[in-house]
């Protein structure tokens, strides 16, 4: 069976038909979503969603909402972090990170703001012994920073992933190095992708696992192009297409499914171990 290790279940562009959605990707043989939350305020959403899906959920404020999660989005993880701490459904802190791509947030204050939040959510991660789901957007390297930092200080985070991954192979290296895997999706699914086509086919077999980012990050056969997005048409991605992004993988590496299937989710369970606690298959 497969593990979607980011899908946002709980986004409202699921709302009107969730239990179709579970019930598909169940059918393609997806048995275990992660659901990351974004923001404190969509805390219980995620839980929610990840309950109804018999999955896993990651808590945390994602760059993107650095202005909309309020003023104390820290404080607010750390209480949630010490309600559900034993819930074997909390597998990680995340959906964190930074984000250097988007315009609106590259404003001297947005970018500290970002910073500082990345930082003190790896020290709740470290405290209550988590791993975490990383946002990495043209910010691999201070991300690392980070992440060294905390080793050096004798604070290790616990590994965890860098989702959407689309660096260099040294900066891929280093996140292995600090006991992360990699995330692989829709964007490798497009022949256009070459840095990132190359890195799945090239990385060690222990390094990678796959993830949708449902409703986002389409595949290929899902995308509309700018003309059609702006015509009304849209596309939403979900956890049913793994399996299809997984056949991408395995001819890139030259890996029969059964193969992509046994690494990549013994890889989700390794970085995420409280899947082992839910039951996924192994």
């Amino acid at each position: 069976m497969w593990i979607d290790t980011h899908c946002h279940l709980d986004a409202p562009e699921f709302d009107a038909d969730r239990p179709e959605v579970i019930a598909r990707a169940r059918a393609a043989g997806v048995a275990m979503q992660v659901i990351p939350a974004v923001m404190p305020s969509l805390f219980d959403s995620a839980r929610r969603a990840a309950q109804e899906a018999n999955g896993a959920y990651a808590l945390g404020t994602h760059p993107l909402y650095v202005h909309a999660a309020g003023d104390d989005p820290v404080a607010r993880l750390g209480e949630a972090l010490a309600q559900h701490g034993q819930d074997p459904r909390l597998v990680a802190v995340g959906e964190i990170g930074l984000d250097h791509f988007v315009p609106a947030l590259q404003d001297k204050c947005s970018r500290k703001r970002q910073e500082s939040l990345y930082a003190q959510q790896l020290e709740l991660a470290v405290e209550h012994g988590l791993p975490v789901i990383l946002h990495v957007r043209r910010s691999a390297d201070l991300l690392l920073k980070h992440l060294r930092l905390q080793r050096a200080r004798g604070r290790p985070v616990r590994g965890g992933i860098a989702h959407a991954f689309n660096g260099s192979l040294q900066q891929a290296h280093a996140f292995l190095d600090l006991g992360f895997c990699l995330g692989f999706g829709g964007a490798m699914t497009f022949d256009r992708a070459h840095q990132i086509r190359r890195l799945a086919a090239a990385l060690p077999a222990d390094a990678i696992v796959l993830e949708t980012d449902a409703p986002d990050i389409p595949p290929h056969w899902l995308y509309r192009t700018a003309a059609e997005r702006a015509a009304g048409l849209r596309s939403r991605n979900e956890p049913a297409e793994l399996p299809a992004m997984a056949a991408v993988l395995a001819a890139l590496r030259g890996w029969s499914l059964e193969q992509v299937k046994w690494h990549t989710t013994r890889n989700a369970q390794r970085v995420l171990p409280r899947l082992l606690l839910l039951g996924a298959p192994g």
